[in-house]
């Protein structure tokens, strides 16, 4: 019989760890689990699903201009921000309940409050210590705010801006990322001027750069205006309002400041240092293929971490980590070649390499295809909205090793493209399918020309 309180103490009560808790449950182990807030986590409370509401109520102010053309008569639509937000933390409640459900019935005993490594094997949660033979560190991410710019505390993050009770008129979003460009979008869907302040050349400067080119030209086709090679110098209270003061000495003056300027690892204050666990100068957690730390008994998944912030990425380490521990099936994640998607407007899907990657890594040629195109679905309304499409192919082997998608239904396409991709697609495999007519999706099979080197 172990000395021990439990088997595994999940610090974090987000989709990784609430993945990782259930399923070792489920072999036998005795397991809790502690969230200082409502368990669910980023993706399920402050980030994916309520993000993804308000994109999808963004669009329908789009939709039903382009509806003339296709004859509707629609009249004047209007949109009520607090009847919406109701509607979307109504589901997030739904969800917070089905998150509290699993816990309980998979037997997973539930502490309320911020769990803080003590030792090795002690977690203290609100006062009281629970030994552990094992601690899963699973506390996520949290969003960034420069520290030396003053005022910078009158801006909000990621984290209002999914709660704003009313609409600002006008709202300055600093950043380029994927967080900022999809505000933007939302924001700008609900009638909001919005200006995006960008340090560098231009928007998803990780991205393949063709992808960041064709999204800053749909943005601003969307009335969004892009202010690149702009750094904030200041933010001052202004009769009521904001004012952004900017290099060059140009200024902005808007409602809502928001900042999009990265998140960094929600470990501060969790006993880390105390124990000696291995972080890097944000404060993510090192962890080696199988989720360890340099602390036999202390893994870590998810967003604290120095993984991909996905939540796929968190939840499938999370169940390897629990095969390997609690079910005698030793199991890696691969973590190369993961698709991901920008719910941008229009939206991003894009997996493997980019074309720079490519060029870099790769020994010998570099093949590059690449459309574009305005949509059918966009003629008939006169939108001049496009898609790009791109395939970065090794000429030696015929691999496909990178694909890019910025346009409608992005994500959903470029889901299927990495599944083929897994599987070690060619791109003679490409050619060979037979595409669906009339579709976007079916210019993936129809690129037979590489660009010029």
């Amino acid at each position: 019989m172990s000395t021990y309180d439990f088997d595994l103490f999940t610090i974090g009560a987000g989709s990784g760890g609430v993945a990782a808790s259930r399923r070792a449950a489920a072999y036998g182990a005795r397991v809790a689990i502690c969230e200082s807030t409502r368990v669910g986590g980023t993706c399920v409370l402050r980030g994916c699903v309520p993000k993804k509401l308000l994109w999808y109520a963004s669009h329908f102010h789009q939709e039903l201009e382009d509806a003339a053309g296709y004859g509707w008569s629609t009249g004047k639509a209007t949109l009520d921000w607090g009847k919406l937000n109701d509607a979307k933390n109504a589901e997030l409640d739904r969800l917070n309940g089905i998150y509290l459900g699993m816990l309980d019935r998979a037997g997973v005993t539930l502490h309320t409050g911020r769990g803080r490594i003590v030792d090795a094997h002690t977690v203290e949660v609100a006062g009281k210590q629970y030994t552990t033979e094992r601690i899963l560190v699973a506390t996520g991410g949290w969003p960034h705010v420069p520290k030396d710019i003053p005022g910078a505390e009158l801006g909000i993050t990621s984290n209002e801006a999914l709660d704003l009770a009313t609409l600002p008129k006008r709202i300055a979003i600093v950043g380029g990322g994927y967080i900022a460009v999809e505000f933007a979008g939302i924001f700008a869907g609900a009638g909001v001027e919005v200006t995006m302040l960008v340090r560098g050349y231009g928007v998803l400067r990780h991205f393949d750069v063709d992808v960041g080119s064709a999204l800053t030209e749909e943005l601003k086709g969307h009335g969004i205006a892009i202010k690149t090679h702009t750094r904030i110098e200041a933010i001052e209270n202004n009769d009521g309002a904001l004012r952004v003061r900017c290099n060059g000495d140009i200024d902005h003056d808007v409602d809502t400041v928001m900042w999009a300027t990265g998140r960094w690892p929600n470990t501060r204050n969790i006993g880390l240092e105390d124990v000696g666990v291995a972080q890097d100068d944000h404060g993510a957690i090192s962890v080696d293929e199988w989720s360890r730390t340099n602390i036999e008994s202390v893994y870590a998944i998810g967003d604290c971490t120095t993984r991909a912030q996905l939540t796929p990425v968190a939840i499938a380490d999370g169940r390897a980590l629990v095969q390997t521990l609690y079910n005698n099936n030793p199991t890696k994640i691969d973590h190369q070649g993961i698709a991901t998607a920008v719910f941008s407007q229009p939206p991003v899907g894009t997996v493997g390499l980019t074309e720079s990657e490519a060029r870099a890594t790769i020994k010998g040629h570099v093949d590059v295809y690449r459309t574009d195109f305005r949509p059918m679905k966009h003629v008939l309304p006169g939108r001049s909205e496009r898609v790009l499409m791109k395939l970065i192919v090794e000429r030696e082997t015929d691999l496909v090793v990178g694909a890019h998608m910025v346009g409608g239904d992005a994500p959903e396409i470029i889901q299927g493209i990495a599944i083929a991709m897994k599987a070690g697609a060619t791109k003679k495999q490409f050619d060979a399918t037979v595409g669906i007519h009339p579709t976007s999706a079916e210019e993936f099979t129809t690129m037979f020309e590489p660009l010029d080197d």
